[in-house]
């Protein structure tokens, strides 16, 4: 017998969770093929809450700006990406660790097409690269304290070289998904990621 869906807790789903799931799914998709269609700043959010069928006051229960009918759930894209990089063996080194956090984020992506159009939107469009930049810096502190234990940093022990591993793997994730998406998104997106790191590496 199929088991019902869980929720981010590990226990199973209602049918109000469900409901739910379906109702911000099809925001979100909705919200996606608009900015796809028309652009980001020219799609509105009571263009996006007619076409999916919710009220604005809806739309804004599910989320809570406009950029995040792009993104998605940006908390569940920081927890993914830090329970990662701290589950990763003890004796995995920094650079591996950190890139099973980035893989694991890029797998959050529903579809190969839909990660295309995100990246493609975000890189071409002033305003959510802003935004972009703002939650990459909140995630790179967050970072900070698994990457300096990782590295052997004592606590409260200022040291330049963590910030700048952390910097590095956001710059290269930049570089490879602009790459991928000047490509039309051919090829790989990770084995981009790894081709900027070597390059910055040596």
């Amino acid at each position: 017998m199929k088991q019902a869906p869980e929720t981010a807790t590990g226990t199973p789903a209602t049918l109000w969770d469900r409901t739910r799931q379906m109702a911000s799914q099809e925001i979100l998709d909705t919200a996606l093929r608009l900015f796809t269609e028309q652009g980001y700043d020219e799609t509105t959010i009571a263009q996006i809450a007619r076409e999916a069928g919710v009220s604005q006051r809806t739309l804004f229960r599910y989320f809570g700006a406009k950029e995040d009918l792009l993104g998605g759930d940006q908390d569940r894209f920081w927890q993914v990406l830090a329970d990662t990089v701290g589950a990763q063996p003890a004796d995995a080194g920094v650079w591996e660790a950190l890139r099973a956090g980035v893989a694991a984020v890029l797998a959050l992506h529903d579809s190969r097409a839909q990660a295309l159009e995100r990246f493609r939107l975000l890189h071409n469009t002033a305003s959510l690269r802003a935004g972009w930049l703002e939650k990459r810096l909140r995630f790179q502190e967050g970072l900070l304290p698994l990457v300096e234990a990782r590295m052997g940093v004592a606590a409260g022990r200022p040291d330049p070289r963590a910030r700048a591993v952390i910097a590095t793997v956001f710059a290269c994730l930049d570089a490879a998904s602009m790459t991928w998406v000047d490509n039309g998104g051919k090829g790989d997106l990770m084995d981009l990621y790894d081709e900027c790191l070597a390059a910055v590496r040596g």
